[in-house]
């Protein structure tokens, strides 16, 4: 449902200050926000319309809009290293993600993704997220809540390895399929047999020896089409009269994108000609691209348990009905 109207209890609303500097809050009757700048009394906003301006106890303005969903992604609770807004714009776009559609992801974080999938999907399509631990899980679903304010009937969680959960559902009964994890590569035969004839796999690692790996692995699998790879970079600009120039500071690399789509059953793919020929590799590139060698860091079992609490918190406020 989208939010629209004057702000009430239960809105989430980012507040700009005046060197630019972002806060979102809940808004809650009796309640109050403060600010190096001042207090921000919650009542001053609710019954206001969206866009208008708030000044606090020592009559410092502020700008309240609603956050957007990439506003919402950058400052919610987080289990996991999330999609950024860039990367799940990108992925939608790529795999083709429609409303409704069937789709598969794995990997499910914090939920970043899930949001800009459930949105494309629309209350026609469906959602499947699997996850292997229970606490992820958690914070994605209070996450989704907390922006959209209720329970989504059609998004399902489940817990355990994608392997076994995804044979688990009928053959040919997903219409596309993306994976956020650390070996996407182990995964390769169970996505054949989810996904629909022509349907999209997405992947999403972060390393170069992952996207290597990866690659390989769905192109000697020969169930889909040869797969093609990118990364995506966001370089925003300064613009004031005729002083125009690149910020000085841009988002560069977060992950890499791999995209391919699934062959009919029994179908051979016809050999295309490429500039080189394929390489070998050895036993030790092999060791290479094991999971131990990225580096990617996990969040201690006590930090996760405190934003699974800060998660459900902000959806328990954020829950209302919506007209």
């Amino acid at each position: 449902m989208v939010r629209r109207g004057a702000l009430q209890a239960g809105d989430h609303v980012q507040l700009r200050g005046p060197k630019g500097i972002l806060h979102t809050i809940t808004l809650e009757a009796g309640g109050s926000f403060h600010t190096h700048k001042g207090q921000i009394f919650h009542d001053d906003l609710i019954g206001h319309p969206e866009g208008s301006v708030v000044t606090t106890d020592r009559d410092v303005a502020y700008l309240a809009l609603r956050p957007m969903l990439s506003d919402f992604v950058l400052s919610m609770a987080r289990g996991a290293a999330i999609i950024y807004p860039k990367d799940a714009a990108q992925i939608v776009s790529l795999a083709d993600i429609q409303p409704g559609h069937r789709v598969m992801e794995a990997g499910v974080g914090s939920g970043a993704l899930s949001m800009s999938i459930l949105r494309a999907v629309g209350e026609q399509g469906s959602l499947i997220s699997l996850e292997r631990r229970d606490e992820f899980a958690d914070i994605a679903r209070a996450n989704a809540e907390a922006f959209f304010g209720h329970a989504l009937g059609n998004w399902s969680t489940e817990v355990g390895d994608f392997q076994d959960l995804a044979t688990a559902h009928p053959e040919a009964s997903i219409d596309r399929v993306v994976l956020d994890m650390l070996a996407p590569w182990e995964c390769i035969d169970a996505v054949r047999h989810v996904l629909i004839p022509g349907g999209v796999l997405a992947i999403y690692v972060a390393t170069v020896t992952q996207l290597s790996r990866v690659v390989e692995a769905v192109r000697s699998s020969g169930g889909f089409t040869n797969p093609e790879s990118l990364e995506v970079l966001l370089r925003p600009w300064h613009v004031e009269g005729l002083a125009v120039r690149p910020e000085h500071r841009m988002i560069g690399h977060t992950g890499f994108l791999m995209t391919a789509r699934a062959l009919a059953p029994g179908v051979v793919l016809p050999e295309t000609k490429r500039r080189v020929a394929k390489p070998e590799y050895s036993d030790e590139d092999v060791e290479a691209w094991t999971p131990g060698a990225t580096g990617q860091r996990h969040a201690s079992d006590k930090k996760i348990r405190k934003t699974v609490r800060q998660a459900q918190q902000r959806a328990q406020k954020s829950a209302r009905e919506i007209p």
